[in-house]
């Protein structure tokens, strides 16, 4: 007898999902135009990337797992309220303009795909996320957005359907080509403030709380922590390096398709999709398209939900996903209003994708104290028991401080004496 399909959410956690949400509209649309600015060279820095990611969001859901409260929680405990509250209000800052960034790519992937206003699609598609977050409880929405993470595989089958020179690809993974000049340097800021991206820290640690909740909300014995910490770290891996590969895959294509065609300045995602359309086919762009939409509604509820999650934490307030609305009024309004500025600035003068590429930039600076914070929250035996990261985590996480601090520092000096 064949084993039931439902199987598959058993196998898939917070990692994964965290993993997927980071492959958002938005961030399609960053690893296309480095791949149509600059072809196949930033494609290393993918690979960089990954073992700090994965060490950070494996000690943000040990955050969670084992103190049983998110990120803004412990930190309002152990850090200077100052520097928490100016954290929180640039992720709600950053996370704003991603949610409007993708939802207008969501509207703009929609109107390619069957014609009609992207504007009426925005809207809808705002709407939707809302109801989805403020009347679907936890354990019904988290299924929902496990399924939706299988999309992304659009993106792999899309590479195989154009030339790849493989060889090249290579090369430029071996032998990264540096540049030191202002673009290039804000460039890889973007790529890592997109990747490791501190709405995801927030997002994987209160899942984690909520996955307790489900479970009765007890922390359990010392024994049923290690259990769930072993399923922690294969969760995280999974979904990291999924996350990443995914991201090899848009860039990718992003640097064999548009890059090659000369095409140099990709403002979007929905952009992207028509670019590739009469280079790379139909089928092409009925599957990047296919994927924008619903990577957004993936994404969307998780932007909206961990600035709330961030917020309602840092002030005490009721929170959580599982919670009825009245019982988080304020953790629900937060989630709301989130989704309808960033609606709403579809309908200005503002350009949402403009404003994205400066939010990737923020998330990229910001993301260094906030990993910084969490290291040492990590390693404290008064906060994480005996249950403080292990060495290696350490020294990737610490290490993904330094190349994300590095970057930004670059990024300055260019900026400044470039």
């Amino acid at each position: 007898m064949l084993k039931p399909i439902p199987s598959f959410l058993r196998h898939v956690g917070p990692g994964v999902v965290t993993g997927a949400a980071d492959d958002d509209p938005s961030g399609i649309a960053t690893y296309t135009q480095a791949g149509a600015q600059f072809g196949t060279s930033l494609l290393w820095t993918v690979f960089l990337s990954l073992p700090f990611m994965i060490a950070i969001q494996l000690v943000s859901a040990r955050i969670g797992r084992v103190t049983g409260k998110g990120v803004a929680a412990n930190l309002r405990d152990h850090t200077p309220r100052a520097f928490l509250m100016s954290m929180v209000v640039l992720l709600l800052i950053a996370n704003t303009i991603n949610i409007a960034a993708d939802i207008a790519a969501m509207g703009g992937a929609l109107q390619l795909v069957v014609g009609g206003g992207h504007h009426f699609y925005a809207v809808v598609f705002g709407v939707l996320t809302v109801l989805l977050q403020v009347f679907v409880p936890y354990r019904t929405l988290a299924p929902i957005l496990k399924w939706l993470t299988l999309c992304l595989f659009a993106y792999v089958i899309a590479v195989f359907m154009v030339h790849v020179p493989w060889m090249q690809v290579l090369r430029d993974l071996v032998i990264p080509k540096l540049q030191w000049n202002a673009a290039y340097w804000m460039m890889i800021v973007a790529l890592l403030g997109t990747t490791i991206s501190p709405y995801l820290f927030f997002w994987q640690a209160s899942q984690e709380v909520e996955e307790l909740r489900l479970k009765g909300g007890v922390l359990g014995t010392q024994n049923r922590i290690r259990h769930d910490l072993r399923r922690v770290k294969r969760d995280t891996f999974v979904g990291m390096f999924f996350s990443n590969a995914i991201a090899f895959f848009i860039m990718l294509l992003g640097g064999v398709v548009l890059y090659v065609a000369g095409i140099r300045d990709v403002t979007s995602a929905e952009q992207a999709a028509q670019a590739l359309r009469p280079l790379a086919g139909d089928f092409t762009f009925a599957l990047f398209a296919g994927g924008i939409i619903a990577t957004g509604l993936l994404a969307v509820p998780v932007l909206a939900s961990s600035a709330a999650y961030a917020v309602a934490e840092a002030f005490g307030w009721p929170e959580g996903l599982e919670r009825r609305w009245f019982e988080a009024k304020r953790f629900y309004a937060i989630i709301t209003v989130a989704t309808i500025v960033g609606t709403g600035l579809n309908f200005t003068s503002i350009d949402p994708m403009k404003a994205l590429y400066w939010s990737a930039v923020i998330n990229g600076v910001v993301a260094v104290p906030i990993m910084a914070g969490m290291m040492m929250l990590a390693s404290k035996k008064e906060v994480m028991g005996s249950f403080t990261s292990g060495l290696k985590t350490r020294w990737f996480g610490w290490g993904g401080v330094a190349v994300m601090g590095i970057a930004v520092l670059m990024m300055f000096w260019n900026l400044i004496y470039g």
